[in-house]
């Protein structure tokens, strides 16, 4: 007797679709402004902020800047193996390209991709049983090894027969991918690498969205959200939180696009350390929407110096509109008005 085909557990509810739609929205307006003004720039920008925070739920300790280096080819100083997972990452974003999201084959290139020189055997299913701890808590035991492969195969078969809306599909592999957890490590990374492989096969421009900021930024929501779906058998606590993030980093990256194109239709000048009326004003914008961006970031951003910007960001400091949350290295911005 053969198992019956793959469906999600997950009801189609009316909150959901208006999530779907909203998106949707947003997306034909960040759409709109890239075909105005696309920005190689920005979507670099994106790629490594999106490896960072990716890597960083992880525990990798790189920070923007470092990965930034990495991507230009620039030497390092970091744990060898947080330096490796950067790279592997790289690999891995930059061959999205050429894999199809729903052949089984690309699903392990792209393991051997991401773990390559991180654990024994990448890009092949693990042998073993696996739980998944918080602390010493176990939030998830996975399911048999022996049982992997055919989930694997159902969940892919039904990513390339369904007529869903790719958002939901995206987030249902993404949870899937979880809860089978195919792979002795690495899973949470490829998890997440194939949801933007699936989005960006619906609209190539979703390749760009630094979807995993957002997720790090609420990690212990994403958590929970997973925790929660697990133990209800139904997956809506994590479809509505990863459609969730997915609204908000298209509003992030609206509100950078918006900011760029402003600072673009003006006319800037240095003049010593004097800068034109507006330069804080772009600052802010670009902080509300990625708040990890450093002075030097910020700075290429808007053509700016590095001193002539930290000499804004102190300024705006010093005026209430602005505030350091964590360490120097670590840390983010915060937006106070």
């Amino acid at each position: 007797m053969t198992d019956p085909p793959y469906a999600p557990p997950l009801p189609l509810s009316q909150a959901l679709l208006q999530q779907v739609a909203g998106i949707c929205e947003s997306l034909g307006r960040w759409s709109s402004k890239e075909a105005e003004a696309p920005s190689p720039r920005l979507r670099r920008e994106n790629r490594i902020q999106t490896i960072q925070a990716s890597l960083a739920i992880e525990r990798n300790s790189l920070t923007v800047e470092q990965v930034s280096a990495i991507v230009d080819g620039k030497p390092v100083i970091g744990p060898p193996r947080d330096i490796q997972e950067v790279r592997n990452a790289i690999s891995a974003y930059e061959a999205l390209p050429r894999w199809t999201p729903s052949q089984r084959e690309h699903l392990l290139e792209a393991h051997d991709l991401l773990m390559a020189g991180l654990i024994d055997q990448p890009g092949r299913f693990r042998k073993g049983g696996v739980g998944i701890y918080r602390g010493t808590d176990l939030v998830h035991m996975a399911p048999p090894a022996e049982r992997v492969p055919s989930l694997v195969d159902d969940l892919l078969g039904w990513l390339h027969t369904s007529d869903w809306h790719p958002l939901l599909i995206s987030c249902v592999v993404h949870y899937e991918l979880e809860f089978i957890h195919p792979f002795a490590d690495g899973n949470g990374r490829l998890g997440r690498l194939w949801q933007t492989l699936i989005l960006s096969r619906w609209q190539p421009l979703l390749a760009w969205l630094p979807i995993e900021e957002v997720v790090r930024n609420s990690q212990q929501a994403y958590y929970d959200s997973l925790g929660e779906a697990d133990r209800a058998g139904d997956l809506t606590p994590f479809v509505a939180f990863m459609l969730a993030a997915i609204g908000s980093a298209l509003d992030q990256a609206i509100r950078t696009q918006t900011a760029e194109a402003a600072h673009g239709s003006e006319i800037s000048s240095e003049m010593g350390s004097e800068m034109v009326v507006g330069t804080a004003e772009r600052i802010l914008a670009l902080l509300a929407a990625s708040p990890r961006l450093s002075a030097r970031l910020l700075a290429e951003r808007l053509g700016l110096s590095s001193r002539a910007v930290e000499k804004h960001l102190a300024a705006l400091q010093a005026s209430g509109r602005l505030r350091r949350v964590g360490a120097a290295r670590s840390g983010h911005w915060q937006v106070t008005d």
